[in-house]
């Protein structure tokens, strides 16, 4: 696409623009693989919030203007948000407005993190303070989760209070024992699991979950090659998980379709399924 003088100007200044691709927002420049594997172009601030249902949280959120979707993102069993602020606060730079939490109890399991995901988003989106003020799309919400809160960030797209805005799920080695059928999900779900899982088995966990899933779903299940259940929580910058993660995002709750590509897995990838292309 030929760039206008104007436009050249407007990015050497270092802002970023925001064009219409189909019916969504292209935020920020062309993706490439090596670009959604470290960290992006957007510089970001913190703040935190105090808990309302949940523990409380640290929000990321981009420094430039805009109005961008927003994520919540859990922990797993006795972690902290600090176990997932790298992942966090790389969603962020790729230009969304992101709350890594902290749970009520370290202890608390997947349907209480469900809840507590759904109360982080519903703080999130009233959020008008900080770096965080006019930039929040309360109609375009995400969650996310490693362990017990990806099992909880499955069970909010089944929960009768999930939020009809939204628009995208992503479970990292998600643990969930009492509930295994998500046949009632109808939100745009992938799931990234690890071979080498021995606290949540893929055969047992994500696989079966991801089986669980209707047809027509968006969906979609990555197995990272000999990967522990702590990847998200090592997190090198181009560890798979985490551009499955941007992309994911992108393209449903931005309807970015210039992330399409990045969906399709790769050779890190010992298991991949998807009932795209997206």
């Amino acid at each position: 696409m030929k760039i206008s003088t104007l436009g050249k100007s407007l990015l050497s200044a270092g802002v970023l623009l925001a064009a219409t691709v189909a019916n969504g927002q292209a935020i920020g420049p062309d993706p490439t693989l090596a670009s959604i594997q470290q960290d992006g172009p957007f510089a970001v601030s913190t703040q935190t919030v105090r808990g309302n249902g949940f523990g409380g949280g640290t929000v990321y959120s981009p420094n430039t203007a805009g109005k961008y979707a927003i994520v919540a993102f859990c922990p797993g069993f006795t972690a902290t948000q600090s176990s997932i602020a790298v992942m966090g606060r790389r969603l962020a730079t790729h230009g969304f407005v992101v709350m890594t939490i902290d749970t009520n109890s370290t202890f608390d399991q997947p349907p209480s993190r469900a809840t507590q995901l759904i109360a982080a988003l519903n703080t999130l989106a009233a959020l008008n303070t900080g770096a965080a003020a006019g930039k929040i799309d309360a109609n375009r919400r995400v969650v996310t989760g490693h362990s017990m809160g990806g099992g909880g960030t499955l069970l909010v797209t089944i929960n009768n209070n999930r939020p009809a805005s939204l628009k995208a799920a992503i479970g990292l080695a998600p643990w969930s024992q009492n509930t295994k059928s998500f046949a009632g999900d109808a939100t745009p779900t992938a799931i990234i699991g690890g071979s080498a899982d021995t606290v949540a088995p893929p055969a047992q966990h994500s696989t079966v979950f991801y089986n669980s899933i209707s047809t027509n779903t968006k969906k979609l299940l990555g197995i990272i090659n000999g990967a522990s259940h702590f990847f998200p929580q090592d997190n090198p910058a181009n560890q798979p998980a985490s551009y499955v993660q941007i992309a994911w995002i992108k393209r449903f709750a931005d309807g970015d379709t210039r992330y399409s590509q990045f969906l399709n897995g790769d050779s890190r990838f010992s298991t991949f399924s998807s009932d795209g292309p997206f």
